[in-house]
């Protein structure tokens, strides 16, 4: 499974990437915004920055919810580096848009998605990801892993290529469920993976194999 971060921060995008783990970074207009991200020229240079620090994905998304603008956000946005994924709503201009990019080469990631039909039109258009949003249905009392669980079924039914993206994880069992299921990618921010790390046990002996080691050495 890879691990995606879902951030704009540069300093946590840091972190993960020196934790070795990082394979790639998922943003959206919120995360911008949460940075403080404001303009064109400085959302731009931003993703720049981003890209610079991580070796993988780095998805961007557009504003514009009509297919013209869309394209024309879309072809922009890829010209800031190679990394560069288009992040494109699941709607019906975003699905016409996907078949648009997947024509021409640019890769995307098709956001937003909350049921099993939605990934199938995404994955016949041609989108490179698909981010369902489990989290999100959690919240309203359906079982977002099941969704997850149902697209990797179809796309393995009919082999399509598109890799599915487990969006708005909430917590480490998230991840490790998803993986269970057979998810490509999770999403998450760094202190849902970093919460892989802990265990009581593993501290509880690494006091214990100090302790010891301290008695007899001095």
């Amino acid at each position: 499974m890879k691990f995606f971060i879902d951030t704009a921060n540069l300093n946590e995008i840091r972190e993960a990437h020196e934790l070795g783990v990082l394979d790639g970074v998922t943003t959206n207009p919120s995360l911008m915004a949460k940075e403080g991200i404001k303009g064109k020229n400085n959302v731009f240079a931003h993703y720049k920055a981003i890209c610079d620090i991580t070796d993988g994905d780095v998805s961007a998304e557009v504003i514009a919810t009509d297919f013209e603008g869309i394209i024309r956000e879309g072809e922009e946005l890829v010209t800031i580096d190679e990394k560069i994924v288009v992040k494109v709503p699941l709607i019906k201009d975003g699905i016409k848009a996907i078949k648009y990019f997947s024509k021409n080469g640019i890769r995307t990631n098709c956001t937003l998605c909350f049921s099993p039909g939605q990934a199938l039109l995404a994955a016949k258009a041609g989108a490179n990801y698909i981010s369902p949003f489990i989290g999100r249905l959690d919240d309203v009392s359906t079982d977002g892993l099941e969704l997850i669980s149902q697209i990797v079924q179809i796309y393995d039914n009919y082999g399509f290529e598109t890799e599915v993206l487990a969006a708005s994880v909430r917590h480490p069992m998230h991840i490790i469920q998803c993986a269970e299921i057979g998810a490509d990618v999770a999403t998450c921010p760094l202190s849902v993976i970093t919460s892989l790390l802990n265990h009581p046990l593993t501290d509880i002996g690494l006091q214990k194999f100090l302790a010891d080691h301290k008695k007899l050495n001095g």
